[in-house]
């Protein structure tokens, strides 16, 4: 109790200031990154390039040109993907006789005017028999998410959250300048993924630095700030590529925002918990000091001195979390859901450009739809709890999805509706999940569930640009599969106790006296029905 009242006396300064540094790394995330929302957008009018027959007569029209050398379909217009293949005679002969054996792009391709004027699609020609490159870009990027959260979480409990916080966030700002500045689609994947590992690293561990110097009473709405945020950058991202149509300008964009994050979040303190583990009191006592006189807050040595017993009694295990079996069956029903959320939530996300509507509007939707999501959360989790909230949005977001089904083809309005429908309660749930792994979890391995968590999140973004490569098959196995998954993460979290109004257990036993203490409950009230039965 009292290392709750001492962290309720420390600054709620740093969890805003990493709140705004989230705001702008969503903001990067969400679409600025090619091969997210806005790069999925391209399927681009073109055709081969076909120069070659100007080596016969210069002087052919642009019409000429195609109508000697382009194929067409079957609908009558030009083939996208197909040329004849070239031959060395003079135009002449090629008028008189034609060409009719057809082969690929050999020389690449020529790009129509579109909606944007350069994007990674036309830059690096991912079209035609290299489309299903792009998803691969994005397979790479949370590759590097996943490895970032499993290199950075290991080494916050070494050099501590604040330098594991600062060096991913400068590994986004750097890769992020090279990204845009990438000749081909090789180096590209290379910047990608090392945005990514950065990406990953920041995420992580800006989170649980916030979550440190929140108190309890205040930890879902720290949680719920960085989501806002998070938003309110996927929603500005739709007003900057209207205004900028070229993906390298905007990475340039993003990346002077970022920069204004690299600097400052240097002067954000470390965390009195990790100092404190690591005997550095000194450090930790005047951190706390210093924030409880920013609040103006009492804060005596008796609370330090208590906090530095209870602190040294707790060492992080994973082993902790397999030898329970209270917390093994909370652990798998955790990972599980968190895996069945991104899948699900990404799925949605690198489908925005085939929704059938503007791009920006739908990507302006899809970020302002979350604002009232994590708004709503704060109301929901205290006043129906985190079981019956965490249970009810996996089920009717898992609904929602499979009701898509039934509007793929021909409506593109009610597909929208239903997508943002799905993605808003999606992140409903992703937002309460944030909140109950804080919660379920003793302190002793509070830190090792919520990464190992987070790692499970990120293969379920990992293998979304998979999933959606099923469609070549049929295009409802991708919804069948991410609602299936969500549908079956519901089911398992009957198995999850409420936390709500409980306090942060410190240890294994605390878990599994609550546990024990709410079978008793249940069981003295049956016991009480059976005998009031019996009487009468």
């Amino acid at each position: 109790m009292l290392a709750v009242e001492a962290r309720n006396a420390a600054c709620k300064l740093p969890a805003k200031e990493l709140s705004r540094a989230q705001e702008h790394l969503d903001h990067l995330k969400g679409g600025v990154w090619p091969g997210l929302s806005f790069g999925k957008i391209s399927d681009p009018e073109r055709h081969c390039n076909t120069d070659w027959i100007l080596k016969a007569d210069t002087n052919l029209t642009w019409d000429e040109q195609l109508n000697l050398t382009v194929p067409r379909e079957h609908d009558g217009s030009f083939s996208r993907c197909r040329m004849f293949v070239p031959v060395d005679w003079d135009m002449g002969t090629i008028r008189e006789y034609g060409l009719n054996e057809t082969t690929v792009c050999q020389n690449g391709w020529v790009y129509s005017s579109s909606l944007y004027s350069a994007t990674i699609v036309t830059n690096f020609d991912l079209v035609c028999e290299r489309a299903n490159l792009l998803e691969v870009a994005q397979t790479v990027m949370m590759t590097g998410i996943l490895l970032g959260c499993l290199l950075f979480g290991p080494f916050a409990e070494s050099f501590g959250r604040k330098r594991a916080a600062q060096i991913p966030l400068v590994l986004v700002f750097i890769f992020t300048i090279t990204t845009a500045l990438c000749p081909n689609y090789p180096l590209y994947l290379v910047s990608q993924f090392l945005m990514g590992l950065g990406y990953g690293g920041f995420r992580l561990n800006g989170v649980t630095l916030a979550t440190e110097w929140i108190g309890t009473s205040r930890r879902s709405w720290g949680v719920c700030a960085t989501q806002i945020c998070g938003a309110v950058g996927q929603a500005v991202l739709a007003g900057l590529i209207y205004l900028v149509r070229d993906w390298r300008v905007a990475q340039l964009i993003t990346a002077a925002l970022l920069l204004v994050i690299v600097i400052y979040i240097w002067f954000v303190p470390e965390s009195a918990r990790w100092l404190l583990e690591r005997g550095r009191t000194e450090e930790a006592k005047e951190l706390l000091l210093k924030v409880a006189t920013i609040n103006k807050r009492q804060f005596s040595d008796a609370h330090l001195e208590k906090i530095a017993v209870k602190e040294t009694e707790k060492k992080n295990r994973f082993l902790i979390l397999i030898q329970s079996s209270v917390l093994r069956k909370y652990f798998l029903v955790i990972l599980l859901t968190w895996f069945s959320l991104n899948v699900a939530y990404y799925c949605i996300s690198f489908n925005v450009g085939k929704f059938g509507l503007d791009i920006f509007l739908t990507q302006f939707i899809f970020g302002l739809s979350e604002i009232p999501a994590h708004l709503l959360c704060i109301w929901q989790l205290e006043t129906l709890g985190r079981r019956v909230s965490f249970i009810a949005t996996l089920l009717i977001g898992g609904s929602v999805c499979m009701v898509m089904l039934a509007f793929k083809e021909g409506n593109p309005v009610a597909y929208t509706a239903l997508a943002t429908s799905a993605r808003f309660v999606i992140i409903w749930a992703v937002t309460i999940c944030n909140v109950y792994v804080q919660e379920l979890f003793p302190t002793s391995c509070r830190q090792t569930a919520s990464g190992l968590g987070s790692i499970a999140s990120r293969a379920g973004g990992l293998i979304a640009p998979l999933v959606n490569m099923l469609a070549m098959y049929h295009w409802s196995i991708p919804i069948i599969s991410f609602s299936g998954l969500t549908l079956l993460s519901g089911g398992f979290c009957f198995l999850l106790p409420e936390t709500r109004g409980i306090e942060l257990p410190d240890s294994v036993a605390e878990v599994e006296s609550n546990r024990n203490k709410k079978k008793t409950k249940k069981e003295n009230n049956s016991n009480i029905m059976h005998m009031k039965s019996s009487q009468l």
